[in-house]
């Protein structure tokens, strides 16, 4: 099936499941080990819902995922066009160990899907010279075999002539990795997780009462959905889904996103000239021109509270100044750029940038994943793999993760 057709079911599916939820209540769709209940129920399709219900549905589990508007939708922090991917962390092995493994995943749905889901541009870390975490960096992919090139200012300045150097007096390039495109590689998870037997649905689900063992999951729609597990992976829905136990854990920050157009014929701000980048001197990342949809900066504005469902998703003025000011520093080429297509988003973050993966102190039978923090996205294979681990097998998360851990709060180490 055409994942465009997969969607159009997804949305019919849920519009009769309104119209008959008494119908649905005590029989929901069969799932392929012919009974009425599934063996899990994963709500929230966004990047660590979908490759949970991929590794569960490689275990020989029957899968129900839940989404309330859709894989790859417009409100999703899992949406969007682009996001990197790079090997360096700093001196956080784990996160480079399982990027490394996320990459190989990504690369095997791309051929599946026959989408260009990774784009090998290279990434570019830059920053002043002897910067800690490019240091750090540089040893951790050293010690694991991570292919890389450090830059020193010359020769930084002679490999991307196009980057203004202000501030800059090192590089850490990393010339396997690159861009994923984001919605498409969503979509095209989901996709895959359907023709494997999944039930792919456009539901809201309403958050579970009571305590103990959780039988069913109610939704806006009326419907209720029989499990014997379930797994919570809603990104920034989670604090509203359970505020007494995540509000004070996990924060939604805004985020902007600018897409530059390049000047006629002007190559320089395209691959392979020029690779996606994170600058260490003002937490500002980029990708190149991918797809001709123009040069993208990515730059968090102050901090305010976000609300994923009813925030107005308009850049302001005062953010385009600040975006301007940026690229006239760093990207001077671009000075003049005219902004082509702009975007708001969100993430969710806990305080040490660690992700959130435990079972509900609550429900001995629901999992929680989340807390992506602004770097999740392309780990979501490695994270799925890994909750669908716990799932079945009902080992403790690694104290990280563990929702204990991030009560007595944290300085941000993860980037």
């Amino acid at each position: 099936m055409k994942r465009r057709d997969m969607l159009r079911t997804a949305v019919g599916a849920a519009t009769v499941l309104a119209a008959a939820a008494e119908a649905s209540a005590s029989q929901p769709k069969k799932s392929g080990s012919g009974h009425g209940i599934f063996d899990v129920v994963v709500i929230g399709a966004g990047v660590f819902g979908v490759w949970t219900a991929e590794h569960l549905l490689r275990a020989g589990r029957s899968v129900l995922l839940l989404d309330a508007w859709g894989p790859g939708h417009s409100r999703a922090t899992s949406g969007g066009e682009t996001r990197l991917i790079r090997m360096s962390y700093g001196a956080n092995e784990l996160y480079t160990r399982w990027t490394m493994r996320s990459l190989d995943e990504w690369k095997a749905l791309a051929k599946d899907s026959g989408e260009p889901i990774f784009n090998r541009t290279g990434v570019l870390r830059m920053g002043p010279a002897g910067h800690p975490y490019i240091t750090d960096s540089e040893k951790t992919l050293k010690a694991l075999g991570v292919p890389f090139e450090h830059l020193d200012a010359a020769a930084l300045a002679r490999r991307f002539p196009q980057i203004g150097m202000e501030q800059l007096g090192a590089g850490l390039f990393e010339p396997d990795s690159g861009v994923l495109l984001a919605r498409r590689g969503i979509q095209a998870a989901a996709e895959r997780c359907s023709t494997r037997g999944a039930s792919v649905l456009v539901d809201a689900a309403l958050p579970p009462s009571g305590g103990g063992e959780l039988r069913e999951l109610s939704t806006a729609s009326g419907a209720r959905y029989r499990g014997k597990q379930f797994v919570f992976a809603c990104g920034p829905w989670l604090p509203k889904l359970f505020p007494a136990l995540l509000g004070k854990l996990i924060t939604v920050p805004r985020a902007e996103v600018f897409f530059l157009g390049l000047p006629g014929g002007d190559r320089r701000f395209a691959a392979p000239d020029m690779p996606g980048w994170i600058d260490e001197t003002s937490d500002t990342y980029g990708t190149p021109d991918i797809e001709y949809r123009g040069f993208k900066v990515g730059i968090d504005p102050p901090r305010a509270p976000f609300d994923p469902d009813t925030a107005v998703r308009v850049v302001s003025e005062e953010s385009i100044a600040r975006m301007r000011a940026y690229v006239r520093k760093r990207f001077p080429g671009l000075a003049d750029a005219p902004v082509v297509e702009t975007r708001v988003c969100q993430y969710e973050e806990t305080a040490s940038g660690d992700f959130l993966i435990d079972r509900h102190p609550g429900f001995s039978n629901v999992w929680i994943a989340g807390g992506g923090s602004g770097h999740g996205f392309k780990l979501g294979p490695s994270v799925g793999e890994y909750v669908a681990e716990r799932v079945l097998t009902g080992d403790a998360p690694d104290p990280r993760f563990a929702i204990a851990t991030h009560q007595r709060g944290a300085r941000r180490a993860v980037d």
